[in-house]
């Protein structure tokens, strides 16, 4: 019986250091579990392809294959715990009491613009002025709440710029991240009256529960976002976005 009671805090010991870590966690389950603001709808087959709002899932998918597996999307509200949480943040913002904040290296502003000769020169000047917004979109409300905007939220970007080209909208507001890329080119170049942008945000990536080996991991995993990888994927999306709207519009651009 001494003996019992002598190994057995040991034992408990033992066993409690062997539980999976986030990423062992992720290997067992086959999948790194993402946590998102917003996760867009699958795709099936007959929809037309859309290049969603947020770059989350980009990240999402390059991070899981960084470490060999594949992606799976959580909403942030669900309820349901993730491996590892992407989210937006105030700038210097910091994590919360138990998690660790990592940076991805993505600011991001909103951005409206519009066709060249808008009247619209100022935020303010919104007021009772249609403007689009897509799914997943961080300003939804804000622009009605702040501005008076009558908001039009549309599926993705490429619905809501399609909008703008064939004047169902005054403006469109996106990341200003985003929104420079597409502006450099030609096509836009009539559309490419701009206001500031306004309520900067950062993306970062939030870890809870990671023992050290795990952080040092997702660390240099998050190390791979420099200014080449995010100069790469505003081309892909500008690119990606661009060719949607070609492809849609049918219609001349509105004079």
């Amino acid at each position: 019986m001494k003996l019992v009671r002598l190994f057995l805090p040991l034992l408990l010991l033992a066993c409690g250091s062997t539980q999976a870590g986030v990423l062992d966690a992720a290997r067992q389950g086959g999948a790194l579990r993402v946590g998102l603001d917003y996760v867009p709808p699958a795709y099936k087959g007959g929809m037309k392809f859309r290049t969603p709002e947020s770059v989350d899932t980009v990240l999402a998918d390059d991070l899981a294959a960084q470490f060999k597996l594949k992606s799976a999307y959580l909403k942030n509200a669900s309820g349901i715990r993730a491996d590892v949480v992407l989210a937006l943040a105030d700038e210097g913002q910091a994590g919360d009491a138990d998690s660790i904040v990592i940076p991805t290296g993505y600011r991001a502003g909103g951005m409206a613009i519009m066709r060249t000769d808008t009247t619209i020169r100022k935020w303010e000047d919104l007021k009772g002025r249609s403007v689009c917004v897509s799914e997943g979109s961080p300003y939804t409300g804000t622009l009605a709440a702040r501005y008076g905007a009558v908001e039009k939220v549309m599926r993705a970007p490429a619905d809501s710029l399609l909008a703008v080209r064939t004047g169902q909208c005054d403006a469109a507001v996106h990341d200003d991240s985003m929104m420079k890329e597409l502006l450099k080119l030609p096509e836009w170049k009539k559309f490419s009256a701009q206001l500031a942008p306004v309520s900067r945000q950062a993306l970062v990536l939030k870890v809870r529960g990671a023992d050290a080996v795990d952080l040092a991991a997702l660390r240099r995993a998050a190390g791979r976002w420099d200014d080449a990888f995010w100069a790469a994927v505003r081309k892909k999306w500008a690119g990606n976005v661009a060719f949607e709207v070609y492809l849609d519009q049918n219609v001349p651009d509105c004079h």
